[in-house]
Order: structure tokens, then C-alpha cells, then sequence
């Protein structure tokens, strides 16, 4: 299980929000490459990005600080948020970003989802996120009808790389992942699971871990910018 670093942009910089809240943000840095060397140099091997911008308007929106990104790391970089066309995928990972993130489009476009993971087969990740266990879309400002864990199953075929559960309650405060839902969406996916949302303390990065081996990673961001987590510490604890 490896420890993903979160760098989420929006107005081109480097920020964390509340439950995904846009208007409830916490700027931690104006120049995003340095944010990402800086993971890199704590011995990050991916760092995932996210175009909040790009999410709520369907479109990148933040693309110049991803290509900063990109020309200044050498660690694997994943990139979601906002990418609704088969063109948005192929820019991105003929860019050489290694992975791009599905969230809305996985639900919406079934036909984008499938066509992307024909072109980039275990490229495309599954970004799922929900509230009271439906899936949210665009940017979470809309919730679906849809289940999570109903979207895992219907999607078992295809040869996507991993999917990653944010709960979106727990997202940036700092007050645990939700273990229950976690352990649902392990139980039915076909995929490696990353956890994401909540994740705080040593203890919770040790609880996300037994839940099994299909647990692939942890993103985490607000419990490493705030200090409450370090990012070496976490390593070392997943190292034994």
C-alpha cells in the first residue's frame, strides 16, 4: 500500500477544500511544481492531481500548472477533474501523465468510458465518489441516484487500472475514512482500491491497510499540508 500525495489546483494554485465545498478553501501554496517536488523529494512515487476547477466546469481548467507539474517530477502523476472527452484523455496521457481519473464521465458517458479504456487499457482509474453511498458528479455539486457499489459491479469488465473511494463527508476533515463503506467497495470490486478522504493519523492509515491486499494506496492531503501526518512517518509505518 503506497502513500499518494493530493495536489488539488484550483485558480492555479495549490488548495484543500471542506467536503469538497469550493467556496471553502484553504490555499497552501501559489506555485504547484514546488508542492510537487517537494512530495517527490519525500520519496513520493505518485502524486495525484485534481483540476477542482476542471470538475465542476467539464472541462481542464488548470492544465499550464499540470504541464509545470509534469516537467518538474519524475514520480508518476494521475490527474482527474473535469476530463468529459475522449480528446481530454488522449491530451493528457500523450503528455505523459500516467493515469487520468473517470469520475463523472464514468457515470454519464458510458461510451467515453469504454472507448478510453480500450485506447488505455490500465490507464484509466475510476474515481468514485460518494455521499450516504451514492455517487456525487461534477465537481460533487450533483448527487446521483446510483450506488457505488452498484457502478463497481456494472463496470467489473472492464480493464480498468484502480478505484478510488472518496467519501466525501470525511473529505478534509480531518475525522477518519469511513471504514464500512471502505470495506463495501473492496468486497464488490473487481480493481485495486485507493482510499481516499478522511485519512488522518498513523492509526488510520493502519486501519485502511488491514482491510485487505486489493487496498492499492492512500491519497491523503489536508492531514499532510496541515503537518498532522508526515509523510515519511507514514511510509515507515507501512514499511513493517
Amino acid at each position: 500500500m503506497i502513500i499518494i500525495p493530493a495536489i488539488d489546483l484550483k485558480d492555479g494554485r495549490c488548495v484543500r477544500l471542506r467536503q469538497g465545498d469550493m467556496a471553502a478553501e484553504t490555499v497552501y501554496s501559489y506555485d504547484v511544481a514546488e508542492v510537487a517536488r517537494k512530495w517527490q523529494q519525500s520519496g513520493a512515487s505518485l502524486i495525484h492531481v485534481v483540476d477542482l476547477n476542471g470538475a465542476v466546469d467539464g472541462e481542464p481548467k488548470n492544465l499550464r500548472q499540470i504541464q509545470s507539474i509534469m516537467k518538474s517530477v519524475t514520480a508518476l502523476v494521475q490527474v482527474g477533474g473535469g476530463i468529459r472527452t475522449i480528446e481530454t484523455v488522449r491530451q493528457y496521457l500523450h503528455a505523459g501523465v500516467s493515469r487520468v481519473v473517470l469520475g463523472t464521465a464514468a457515470l454519464t458517458n458510458r461510451t467515453l468510458l469504454d472507448q478510453a479504456c480500450r485506447e488505455f487499457p490500465r490507464q484509466i482509474v475510476l474515481g468514485l465518489d460518494a455521499r450516504d453511498g451514492r455517487v456525487a458528479v461534477k465537481g460533487w455539486t450533483a448527487m446521483s441516484g446510483i450506488k457505488a457499489i452498484d457502478l463497481v459491479k456494472e463496470l467489473s469488465d472492464c480493464p480498468i487500472a484502480a478505484v478510488i473511494y472518496t467519501d466525501i463527508a470525511r473529505d478534509g476533515m480531518l475525522n477518519g475514512p469511513n471504514l464500512s463503506a471502505l470495506k463495501e467497495i473492496v468486497e464488490f470490486s473487481s480493481f485495486p482500491v485507493i482510499a481516499s478522504g478522511g485519512i488522518t493519523s498513523l492509526d488510520d492509515l493502519k486501519a485502511v491497510r488491514s482491510i485487505g491486499p486489493k487496498i492499492q494506496g492512500a491519497i491523503i492531503g489536508k492531514a499532510l499540508y496541515d503537518g498532522k501526518l508526515d509523510y515519511q512517518a507514514a511510509v515507515a509505518v507501512l514499511s513493517h
